[in-house]
């Protein structure tokens, strides 16, 4: 007992904490929590309800499978900050560098699961006679590779250690400075599905505005023009994710 108390006194000490930082930490874990109850709760529709059993619906359900994840992750780093402001201490526990590491994996996947949704309808809008690309087969292997990529492109600052306790904000991250650590991170998370996901959506609004131009079945341009307003709610939601979550 005498050294466990040892090395808890050694990663931590007392900090001025102002007040105000409490309920900000309470209404963040409170926000967070109805987040993940939603996405649960669209999830378990999706995965019982037999009428959602298509492959939009399989690409939200990613999106709401690795948003739970995601919650879980942004839950766990708020109650460590709750729990350190009130305590009045900045403490370094066991799992820092793996809860650091797991953010910028569920933010990775969670912007490449919009990134995913934009994709197939561009394919069936651009490429409708390519039934392959529209497969559940072909979904499922982008969707698991997005989980694999996101997994493993941060790993490497789980062995470099450059994933460290940031006092100021009571939370594990890399050093924020110009860095290439810093830069392949942001290009990973963030830059790359996010910019991804809206060259997308430009190009969707170039071809639609063609199919308009031309001489297209009805059908067709309506379909086109939905896809199109699908995507459009899609980009200003990572938008907004980006703005809020960078860096």
């Amino acid at each position: 007992m005498n050294e466990i108390a040892r090395i808890f006194s050694n990663n931590s000490s007392e900090v001025n904490t102002e007040l105000w930082f409490i309920p900000i930490d309470i209404l963040t874990i409170v926000c967070v929590t109805i987040a993940i109850i939603l996405s649960t709760i669209f999830f378990l529709i999706i995965l019982f309800d037999k009428t959602c059993h298509t492959i939009p619906m399989m690409l939200v359900g990613n999106s709401c499978l690795i948003g739970i994840l995601f919650g879980i992750m942004m839950l766990w780093s708020g109650l460590f900050t709750l729990v350190n402001d009130l305590k009045k201490i900045q403490y370094e526990d066991f799992f820092c560098s793996f809860r650091g590491y797991m953010g910028y994996v569920t933010c990775s996947i969670q912007n490449c699961s919009y990134l995913l949704q934009a994709i197939y309808r561009f394919l069936i809008i651009i490429y409708p006679t390519h039934l392959f690309f529209q497969t559940i087969r072909f979904q499922l292997f982008l969707i698991c590779l997005s989980w694999i990529v996101g997994f493993l492109y941060p790993i490497s600052f789980l062995f470099t250690k450059e994933i460290i306790y940031n006092v100021n904000n009571q939370i594990c991250q890399l050093q924020l400075h110009l860095s290439f650590s810093v830069i392949y991170m942001a290009n990973g998370a963030y830059i790359i599905p996010v910019f991804s996901t809206i060259f997308v959506y430009f190009k969707l609004i170039r071809y639609v505005k063609q199919m308009s131009k031309r001489i297209t079945p009805v059908n067709t341009l309506i379909r086109a023009q939905r896809e199109l307003k699908m995507v459009r709610r899609t980009v200003i939601l990572v938008t907004i994710l980006f703005i809020l979550c960078f860096p």
